[in-house]
């Protein structure tokens, strides 16, 4: 801490400015970000997120590895929703490849991306909980999400970083055991979303933390390049599986979330609502999986895919996840760049801070759901 030059705040009164640094080893920060915050008495006249503590260089690293590698290397973005991260790079190689998926990979794919995003917004309604001082709701969410891993280690052996799409379909098949406890899962689910309501989403306290904090009016949500939940809490309409469908989401009936004052409580809302989504997405696949083949046929072992640029985005757990990739014709991509719906999330918060008190900026850091991973990529 440090203080600046005094500034006057009423007739006759002065009161120093003081830099805190929130982060990066706050336990409240959802990662290894630090925020610069200069504050006057409790009141935030500045702010910025500083990013480069978990730098990791994916970036370049794929420079130097073959496409199947590469998706090795996609987990480690959002560690917490791994699943849309093999499929945004592999959809990407796969334009310029001009590759077909089989129908049965495209269902599946469907699926575990799915569940891999109630599983996120299930970490999400976790901590969030914990931020704001509800330590309940991490326990039950915890539980449900325990379920999911279940399933994902039952489907490929990986809990948190699966490596299981890869290109030209997916790397192994599921079983009448596997869909009969998926199945038992969301039929156990559905009741739980109503459990979290009663618990936190219209809990008074957590009302009253989070209702009329940290607006952000729809303009500004498109100005910024907001996306995912932390957008359509503004109350803008933008998925990218209604947009520009991918693996067949349009042939799935689901609706979009969306909030109206673009508050706290309206981000968070979207995500609950969108597990209620997702159940029904997850309900069709089931029903309607095609049988046939989970690879693309005369896919080489190591892809040369022709030189050329292409770009590919899915509607990742928290946004509009997309892979620019050129390809100079050899084994590996010449050139790769990620547009990480974290790191652009993340830049509206020295805006939006501003005016606040310091006890809301956990309540609006938590409620945009960040990971580092994917920031710091």
């Amino acid at each position: 801490m440090k203080s600046e030059a005094l500034i006057v705040t009423g007739p006759g009164l002065e009161m120093d400015t003081m830099f805190v640094n929130l982060g990066p080893q706050h336990p409240s920060t959802h990662g290894v970000l630090r925020l610069g915050l200069t504050l006057a008495g409790e009141v935030i006249t500045k702010a910025f997120p500083d990013i480069g503590y978990l730098h990791r260089g994916t970036e370049k690293l794929m420079e130097a590895r073959n496409y199947h590698q590469c998706v090795i290397l996609t987990d480690r973005w959002d560690y917490c929703s791994a699943m849309p991260n093999n499929l945004a790079f592999c959809l990407s190689a796969e334009k310029l490849m001009a590759v077909a998926i089989p129908p049965r990979a495209q269902a599946l794919r469907v699926i575990m991306c799915e569940l891999n995003r109630i599983a996120s917004h299930l970490i999400f309604l976790g901590t969030y909980g914990i931020d704001i001082g509800a330590f309940t709701p991490f326990l039950y969410a915890f539980r449900e999400r325990e379920m999911i891993l279940d399933l994902y280690e039952k489907c490929c052996g990986a809990r948190l970083t699966y490596n299981y799409i890869r290109l030209g379909g997916v790397a192994a098949d599921i079983d009448s055991d596997w869909v009969a406890k998926c199945r038992e899962f969301l039929e156990y689910f559905k009741p739980r979303l109503d459990e979290y309501d009663t618990l936190l989403s219209f809990n008074p306290i957590f009302l009253a933390r989070t209702q009329e904090v940290g607006l952000i009016p729809k303009e500004a949500a498109v100005g910024w390049g907001l996306s995912g939940p932390n957008l359509r809490g503004s109350g803008v309409s933008y998925d990218v599986r209604k947009s520009e469908p991918y693996c067949g989401y349009e042939a799935y009936d689901f609706d979009v979330p969306v909030g109206t004052h673009g508050s706290c409580w309206d981000r968070y809302f979207c995500r609950v609502q969108e597990m209620r989504q997702s159940v029904r997405i997850l309900e069709a696949a089931l029903t309607k999986l095609p049988s046939g083949e989970l690879m693309a046929k005369g896919l080489a072992k190591v892809p040369r895919p022709p030189a050329g640029e292409a770009y590919a985005h899915v509607e990742a757990s928290r946004g509009d996840l997309g892979i620019y990739l050129v390809s100079d014709g050899g084994v590996a991509p010449y050139r790769i760049h990620v547009r990480a719906p974290c790191f652009i999330n993340l830049a509206i918060l020295q805006e939006i801070l501003i005016g606040k008190k310091v006890a809301d900026v956990i309540a609006v850091l938590g409620s945009f759901d960040i990971v580092l991973g994917e920031v710091d990529r």
